[in-house]
C-alpha cells in the first residue's frame, strides 16, 4: 500500500478516512459510514438535490459541471430504468487521485452511488474502473459484497423497502472511454466510441434510460456533504467552487503525492509549500495544472487559485486535478511530443479532425525532435491544433489541441532555438521508444 503524505494546510473531508482501514466495512461504519444514505432515504430526492446544489460541488473529473444541477436534469418519470454510472476510468496523464479513494475508502464510492440513485429514482448503479486498475477491482468487489452481506445493498436496504444494486466493471485500458458517452458504449459491450449529443445522458443514456454519470471523486463526496450540510461544505472553497479537492502533485517536487486542499488554494503554495518546492533546488520552468489536457502555465503564471473559474481566467483549466511540475531541465519540445503521442495513440479514430490532427501533429513534432524541422513546422502545429478545437465528437480532440497550443505559444522561442540547431546532432531515440519509456 502506498505511503500517505500530508501537510498542515490540508482540509480533510474526502480523505479523512484514508489510512484508517476504512476499506473494511466495520471500520467504515465506525467512522460514520452509511449514515448519509439513511438520511437520504429518510429525507427524499428533493432534499438530496437541494443539499448537493447548496454545496457548490462541481464535477471532479474535469468538466466542473455543478453536481446537484446535473442530478436535477434527470426526468422524474421515465418509462425506462434509470442508472447511476461512476466513472473510475482515471486515465489522464498526471492524474492519480481516484485510485487512492478506491484503495482507502471504497465504501464512500458505494454510498455515494446509492445517494445519487436515490436522488434520481434509480435502482441500479455501475462502478466502472480503468482497465489497469485490476488490483483495485478486488478491493471494490469485496466492499460491494460486504455491503450486500450487511443488507445495505440489494432488496429492502436498511429495512426501508428501497431496492438498490451495484455492479462493478473494468475497461480494457482505453483512455477514450473516460468520455461519458464512450463509457456507456463500452459498458453496453460495444466499441468505446463517443455518441453524438444531444440527446444527453440525463435523458437518453445507458441502455437508452436516463443516466447520471459522475467521476469517482465527485460521487465519493456525496456522503460527506449530506452529513456536514451543503452550506458548510461550500464554505470550505470559493464562490461557485465549493469544498475541497484531491490534487495529485507530481514531477520535479520534493514531496510528490495526493493532497486534499480547499478549492481556490494558491497554486504557488501547492508547489512550494505543500509539495516542498522544486526538487534538488532547481528552478521552476512550467506547470501543467490539471492533467495532460490542460494548457501549460509558465513559472511566472502560478500566482493563481486552484478552482475552475480562476484557472479559466488564467487561460488554462483545473481539469482532473493532476499538477505536473517541470523544472528547468525539461525540454518542452520533448514534453510536447510525449503529450501529443499519448493522445494520438488513444484517439478512437471516430472523427477525422482528431484522428488526422493528432497524427499529423505527432509526425511534425517527431521531425522537429529528430533535428529535421523548420520554423514553418511550428506554424503548422499551431494551425492543426487550432483547427481541431471544437470540431470533434468528444473532448479528446480539444484535450490534444489545448496543451499543444499552450506549448507552441508560450515556448515558441524554445522550439525555434531547438530547430535552429541548439540540439542538432544529439543522438535521439524513436518516438515509440520515447513514449514507451514514459507512458
Amino acid at each position: 500500500m502506498p505511503a500517505l503524505v500530508s501537510h498542515p494546510d490540508e482540509v480533510k473531508v474526502i480523505s479523512r478516512r484514508f489510512g484508517m482501514g476504512a476499506a473494511d466495512i466495520e471500520k467504515y461504519i465506525e467512522l460514520d459510514g452509511y449514515k448519509a444514505v439513511q438520511q437520504a432515504i429518510a429525507n427524499g430526492p428533493a432534499w438530496i438535490i437541494d443539499t448537493m446544489k447548496a454545496s457548490g460541488l462541481r464535477g471532479r473529473g474535469g468538466a466542473g459541471f455543478p453536481t446537484g444541477m446535473k442530478w436535477s436534469f434527470v426526468p422524474k418519470v421515465s418509462e425506462k430504468p434509470k442508472y447511476v454510472l461512476v466513472n473510475g476510468d482515471e486515465s489522464e496523464p498526471g492524474t492519480c487521485k481516484d485510485h487512492v479513494i478506491f484503495l482507502h475508502d471504497p465504501h464512500a464510492v458505494i454510498e455515494g452511488t446509492m445517494i445519487a440513485g436515490l436522488a434520481i429514482g434509480s435502482k441500479l448503479g455501475f462502478i466502472y474502473l480503468r482497465g489497469e486498475y485490476r488490483y483495485l477491482l478486488k478491493i471494490v468487489e469485496k466492499a460491494v459484497a460486504d455491503a450486500y452481506a450487511k443488507g445495505f445493498l440489494g432488496k429492502n436496504i436498511f429495512g426501508t423497502g428501497v431496492d438498490f444494486d451495484i455492479i462493478t466493471q473494468t475497461g480494457a485500458g482505453a483512455y477514450e472511454v473516460g468520455e461519458e458517452s464512450a463509457l456507456m458504449e463500452s459498458l453496453e459491450g460495444k466499441r468505446g466510441v463517443p455518441r453524438i449529443k444531444p440527446p444527453f445522458p440525463a435523458v437518453v443514456g445507458l441502455y437508452g434510460g436516463p443516466t447520471v454519470i459522475n467521476n469517482a471523486e465527485t460521487i465519493a463526496n456525496a456522503p460527506h456533504i449530506l452529513l456536514m450540510g451543503g452550506e458548510a461544505y461550500a464554505k470550505l472553497g470559493t464562490e461557485r467552487n465549493g469544498g475541497t479537492r484531491l490534487f495529485g502533485i507530481s514531477g520535479h517536487v520534493e514531496r510528490p503525492g495526493v493532497y486534499e486542499l480547499p478549492m481556490g488554494y494558491s497554486l504557488r503554495k501547492a508547489i512550494y509549500e505543500v509539495a516542498g518546492g522544486i526538487k534538488d533546488g532547481k528552478k521552476l520552468k512550467a506547470v501543467v495544472p490539471g492533467g495532460a489536457s490542460c494548457p501549460v502555465l509558465t513559472a511566472d503564471e502560478i500566482d493563481v487559485g486552484l478552482d475552475f473559474d480562476q484557472m479559466g481566467k488564467a487561460g488554462t483549466m483545473l481539469g482532473s486535478g493532476g499538477i505536473v511540475v517541470l523544472d528547468e531541465t525539461v525540454s518542452i519540445v520533448e514534453f510536447a511530443l510525449r503529450t501529443i503521442a499519448f493522445y494520438q495513440h488513444e484517439s478512437c479514430g471516430w472523427c477525422i479532425p482528431c484522428r488526422e490532427g493528432t497524427d499529423w501533429i505527432k509526425k511534425t513534432l517527431t521531425r522537429v525532435y529528430n533535428g529535421g524541422g523548420s520554423r514553418k513546422d511550428v506554424d503548422n502545429v499551431q494551425y492543426l491544433a487550432e483547427n481541431m478545437m471544437g470540431r470533434t465528437f468528444c473532448p479528446l480532440g480539444d484535450a490534444a489541441a489545448m496543451p499543444t497550443l499552450g506549448f507552441v505559444k508560450k515556448f515558441r522561442k524554445e522550439f525555434e532555438e531547438y530547430i535552429d540547431g541548439n540540439r542538432a546532432g544529439t543522438p535521439l531515440i524513436t518516438v515509440e521508444q520515447l513514449v514507451g519509456a514514459g507512458h
